[in-house]
């Protein structure tokens, strides 16, 4: 598995919480499940393609989700 269960930083600066990955019944793509750790807490989907892309913040090119330790 490409996403180990665990905590993760998006980008932007908030912090989720990732339960695992799982398929998506039509169409095989793998999806990472995950919550955010604010808020309401809910599940969330997205295509692991995407969780671990980059995007470019200022020009420069930042991971979307970056692991981080526990506090």
């Amino acid at each position: 598995m490409a996403v180990a269960p665990g905590r993760y930083r998006h980008y932007k600066g908030k912090f989720y919480e990732v339960i695992g990955t799982a398929r998506h019944s039509e169409t095989d793509e793998l999806m990472v499940v995950y919550r955010p750790l604010y808020g309401e807490g809910g599940l969330w989907v997205r295509p692991e393609a995407m969780f671990l892309e980059t995007v470019l913040v200022d020009g420069e090119p930042v991971l979307r989700f970056t692991p981080c330790p526990a506090d």
